[in-house]
């Protein structure tokens, strides 16, 4: 079967695929068809073998299907007493779980992030100056001697969580950020977190991390992660606010919100 250079397949091979399915649909078993998709990648199964017949295209959209994908890869939820409704897209976004805050490492200057408190000489972005232990996060953000925060609002649902997924499946949410403190100064660090519903009222507000540094001398690059479980029904957006102060400024970077389906191997 001949492929283009992105791996997908030509409009003429579906033609003549599509014809030989319609004509010799007895000529290999379903079971043998759907033990080869599922050992093809998933994007292909979905973009390219779906197109194929209308008997492909029943098995790539059967919830049977994505479900022993999941099993076969070890994508299972937390909560085997609450299964997927949507295991296509269960599937998608275990697989593909991605950082929903942008710009978390200050490589557009402040660009994606709202000041919420911009005190003294204000937020800035810099290179830092002690190595981060991801040596690609090289930027980071700055507060002043005066208090600065800023924040992030998540739109759950335009980033691919529908309200259903949400509230059926109760996915754990993970929330991850660094800082530094200033050498030789006190400072003030402080991260918390909202879930908020349609209306953007509070459902829950969580203050994961609150730090005080008495002056002191030189400290590394310090990580918080949180992962919350519990924060019930009718989430739909995630307020993400952090900032502080110290004399010479607190940095902070590489922050992350990921929402996790999957329970962790």
């Amino acid at each position: 079967m001949g492929q283009s250079e992105s791996g997908y397949v030509a409009s003429k091979d579906f033609e003549t695929r599509s014809d030989a399915c319609s004509g010799q649909q007895s000529a290999v078993p379903l079971a043998v068809v759907e033990e080869i998709l599922l050992n093809l990648p998933a994007h292909q199964v979905v973009q390219v073998c779906r197109l194929v017949c209308h008997e492909w295209k029943e098995l790539v959209d059967s919830a049977a299907h994505w479900r022993e994908r999941c099993r076969t890869e070890g994508l299972q939820p937390y909560d085997a007493s609450r299964p997927p409704e949507d295991w296509r897209l269960f599937y998608f976004l275990s697989k593909f779980r991605r950082n929903l805050l942008k710009n978390p490492r200050a490589e557009d200057g402040l660009q994606g992030w709202e000041i919420v408190q911009n005190g003294a000489d204000r937020w800035a972005t810099e290179r830092n100056s002690k190595p981060f232990p991801d040596n690609t996060v090289t930027r980071c953000f700055v507060t002043s001697h005066g208090q600065c925060f800023k924040e992030q609002l998540i739109d759950l649902k335009k980033e691919g969580y529908s309200d259903a997924f949400m509230d059926q499946l109760r996915p754990r949410i993970k929330i991850s950020d660094w800082y530094i403190p200033p050498s030789g100064y006190r400072s003030h660090y402080t991260l918390y977190v909202q879930f908020l519903d349609q209306e953007k009222n509070p459902i829950r507000t969580c203050h994961p991390y609150n730090y005080f540094r008495q002056q002191g001398s030189d400290y590394p690059w310090c990580q918080i992660t949180y992962v919350f479980r519990d924060y019930g029904p009718g989430v739909q957006f995630i307020r993400f606010t952090h900032g502080g102060m110290g004399w010479s400024g607190i940095r902070v970077t590489n922050s992350s919100v990921e929402i996790c389906p999957a329970a962790e191997r």
